[in-house]
């Protein structure tokens, strides 16, 4: 597949990486105190770097948000597409450009310890979605928290 990595603008004016869009895996688990969401935070040097974000980026031609973001959180974080459990799916519009969250739960026990970061990461953790405002988030992940925490199947 064509890659599509590149900076585009958006109908709001807003630049965005993937000029065909991009979607990203936000991963989620019930730990009994409630629900954790696996997070990776963002190498310095990427857009938006120091944030704690979802896995994703650029989709390629002709490629499913779903396939877009497995493969993101394949070459990201080491996860394969036996590994999650996909879910719902929310689509941040920004009219010609948008952005694909696709929910998932694991299929086994994942410990951020056993993840192969690259050199998109500095780091992967599990953080209760309760506490999420304790951390830096990327600007879209917080802007889509509202939107997101009806899918998480009750919980949060």
């Amino acid at each position: 597949m064509e890659s599509t990595d590149g900076w585009t603008f958006c109908a709001q004016g807003h630049k965005h990486w993937g000029r065909a869009g991009a979607a990203g895996l936000f991963l989620h688990r019930d730990d009994g105190d409630g629900v954790e969401v696996l997070l990776q935070h963002r190498a310095w040097w990427s857009h938006h770097g120091g944030t704690w974000g979802t896995p994703g980026g650029a989709l390629h031609v002709g490629e499913t948000p779903a396939d877009g973001a497995l493969r993101e959180v394949e070459e990201e974080l080491g996860l394969t597409r036996d590994d999650v459990v996909l879910g719902a799916r929310s689509v941040d519009d920004h009219g010609g450009w948008a952005y694909t969250t696709v929910l998932a739960r694991p299929s086994r026990p994942i410990a951020a310890a056993e993840l192969r970061l690259d050199g998109e990461s500095d780091g992967v953790a599990w953080w209760p979605l309760a506490d999420l405002d304790a951390v830096a988030l990327h600007p879209g992940l917080a802007a889509s928290l509202d939107r997101l925490r009806p899918l998480l199947g009750g919980a949060g």
